[in-house]
């Protein structure tokens, strides 16, 4: 993945980024009251490799003049067959309300589907509510079984090709 969005850059995630990835998830976290879990609900950004690359799964970081101001990311579960769940999906306040985020999603629902899968699971916060918002008027439709602690919503949508 190595794609432009207006002064923006959406890449593959690398080593290097480790540190600065996790920087921006635990910064929008706060910034919304939410505890950053770098032994539960995050110890995927600090283990990318192993959560993502080893699992057919993917990491992008989005940078703006060679900073990271934000990530998305998806990787398959077992939550009914060929499915994945979107996660860090996050934001940076300065990369925010330029469209990046339905642009973001796009580019990981196209991902997704050229790899096979066929549902989307999406688990967020109600306090989250622009990405609330995203995710419903994106065709998410609401679920059970939140699994992340934090967490308080689910949804899912099943791809076209399904």
């Amino acid at each position: 993945m190595n794609v432009s969005y207006r002064d923006l850059l959406i890449r593959d995630w690398q080593p290097s980024d480790r540190q600065a990835a996790a920087a921006v998830i635990q910064t929008v976290l706060t910034e919304y009251g939410l505890t950053w879990q770098p032994e539960g609900a995050d110890q995927d950004v600090l283990e990318v490799e192993q959560f993502y690359q080893a699992t057919g799964g993917r990491f992008w970081v989005v940078e703006q003049q060679g900073q990271i101001v934000g990530t998305a990311a998806y990787y398959p579960i077992v939550r009914g067959e060929k499915a994945v769940e979107i996660r860090k999906m996050y934001l940076l306040p300065p990369a925010r309300g330029q469209g990046l985020g339905k642009f973001l999603l796009a580019q990981l629902e196209q991902a997704i589907a050229a790899q096979g899968f066929q549902r989307i699971w999406i688990e967020t916060a109600t306090i989250l509510d622009t990405a609330v918002k995203l995710y419903e008027k994106h065709g998410y439709q609401p679920a059970t079984g939140v699994e992340t602690q934090r967490c308080d919503r689910v949804y899912v949508k099943l791809l076209a090709n399904s």
